[in-house]
């Protein structure tokens, strides 16, 4: 059993989705839940995104909470071939919050160049999820606030190595031809669908965050 435990966070509307057909996401969720999300960042050592997200949004990852706290979580990017812009925020930033480009055997020298510290994570086309959370506690981080985007996510839910659910809902519906928060998770029958227990559901205006954690089958 993994010491690292990794919670998926997402924002969507009611049906689940986390932006439109074209991609436009901001914002689904209000300014008072994107305060709550900087809340979760602070309190997890790291915070991870993929290289579809940084490339799409540009995030900053870092924790702006009022007043800032006392440690910025470590900024991940599972990066399978080092596609990351040196100008993107994390980048031009790495003197504010550690970043580090886990990849799949690329060497990403430029992104290491620039200040970025580059974690080997399996040697195919994709960064493999078990070896990333090896590495990551051997590095000293022991909890992971998963931000997207939706293949990342579903990667690690197939693995069993998500733990917890911070799921905030906007009273909004998009639709089916939204882009839906989780990918694909290859199920057959329902009885391999991974099962969650509510432990806290939380109002935040007109937003809700419910807290789910995993049960063991």
């Amino acid at each position: 059993m993994s010491g690292v435990r990794i919670t998926l966070k997402l924002a969507t509307s009611l049906d689940g989705r986390i932006a439109l057909a074209d991609g436009s996401s901001q914002w689904i969720t209000s300014s008072a839940s994107r305060a709550r999300a900087h809340e979760l960042r602070a309190a997890h050592d790291a915070v991870m995104v993929g290289a579809g997200t940084v490339m799409a949004d540009d995030p900053l990852l870092t924790a702006r909470t009022i007043p800032l706290p006392a440690r910025q979580p470590v900024r991940i990017v599972a990066d399978s071939r080092g596609r990351t812009p040196l100008h993107s925020k994390l980048m031009t930033s790495v003197n504010v919050a550690p970043v580090v480009i886990a990849t799949a055997g690329d060497p990403a020298g430029q992104l290491a160049s620039a200040g970025a510290r580059v974690w080997r994570c399996g040697n195919g086309v994709r960064m493999n999820v078990q070896d990333f959370v090896r590495r990551a506690e051997a590095e000293g981080i022991r909890t992971i606030l998963l931000e997207g985007g939706s293949q990342l996510a579903a990667s690690f839910v197939r693995e069993g190595l998500v733990h917890e659910l911070a799921w905030f809902r906007a009273p909004i519906l998009i639709g089916g031809e939204g882009l839906s928060a989780l990918g694909e998770l290859g199920l057959t029958d329902l009885k391999s669908a991974t099962r969650w227990r509510p432990v806290a559901t939380e109002r935040i205006g007109d937003d809700v965050l419910d807290t789910y954690v995993r049960t063991e089958q």
